[in-house]
């Protein structure tokens, strides 16, 4: 596997670097311009179907009725365009998948490229996975912590621009955090992580799950640590599996091809 190469049917040929570069930029261009379409579009969605309601949804039994407030003029929009930011990106984010796979895709071999659509999808819905499982159910057990502590004491008076950069920013970073089984599968087929690796820190995973399941869920109740690290920990074990299998297929592809050197070698001394 070359990263410097570029796919031919007589195997790898090599490509300058600053062809790379002028790749590269082109696919930052495609990657970057399906970002903005695809916020774009969600803007139209956000404004068009009220989806600043079905987000707020979460919060809306801790209110006792009333309704998030703003203490800024700007503050509507402001909320419509970090929504629209978030929702566009899962939009963008099968282009953007599939823009760094056509980058990486010249160092592949032919099989390997036929992997693209498969963890193309799987991405996206990994992403979306992990959005789901923090609006639907880490945020309403966070938000159900945090407005009971200290209830007595303190009366709550939340804004909605707090509320929806709290919540938003937990839904994405939930996210991106169920990509770990797609960067280990690059980084297996890479070369650069093997299955031994994976199961020597199995327990060290352990513990960085907790400890990354603390950080983004900033409520630090039980329930909602567990309810990300429990899957974090399970996406660390599927990782684990998957680099198994392209482990395997990589060795079986090197003696491969190390048998057919030493048969062409052979060939050539028996001609010569």
């Amino acid at each position: 596997m070359a990263l410097d190469g570029v796919a031919s049917e007589g195997g790898v040929k090599e490509m300058p670097f600053l062809d790379h570069l002028e790749e590269l930029r082109w696919r930052l261009l495609w990657m970057l311009g399906a970002l903005v379409v695809g916020i774009l579009i969600a803007f139209v969605l956000v404004v068009q179907y009220d989806v600043i309601s079905v987000l707020s949804r979460p919060i809306l039994p801790f209110l006792h009725g009333r309704k998030l407030v703003y203490t800024h003029p700007g503050d509507p929009f402001s909320i419509a365009m970090t929504a629209s930011f978030a929702i566009g990106t899962i939009f963008a984010l099968p282009v953007i998948l599939y823009q760094l796979w056509a980058f990486l895709s010249p160092a592949l071999h032919v099989h390997e490229k036929k992997l693209a659509v498969p963890v193309v999808v799987g991405a996206a819905a990994l992403f979306l996975a992990g959005v789901s499982l923090s609006h639907f159910v880490v945020l309403p057990f966070t938000l159900r912590f945090l407005s009971g502590f200290q209830a007595g004491s303190l009366e709550p008076m939340i804004t909605a621009a707090e509320y929806f950069s709290f919540a938003i920013s937990m839904s994405l970073a939930f996210g991106a955090v169920f990509e770990l089984p797609i960067a280990i599968l690059a980084l297996t087929a890479l070369g650069l992580v093997t299955p031994r690796m994976l199961i020597m820190f199995r327990r060290h995973a352990t513990i960085l799950c907790v400890v990354a399941s603390a950080f983004i869920t900033p409520g630090a109740d039980v329930v909602s640590l567990v309810a990300l690290a429990v899957p974090l920990y399970l996406l660390y074990e599927l990782s684990i599996v998957l680099s198994k299998a392209v482990h395997k297929r990589r060795q079986r592809r090197e003696a491969e091809a190390e048998a057919e050197a030493a048969a062409s070698a052979v060939a050539e001394a028996g001609a010569a």
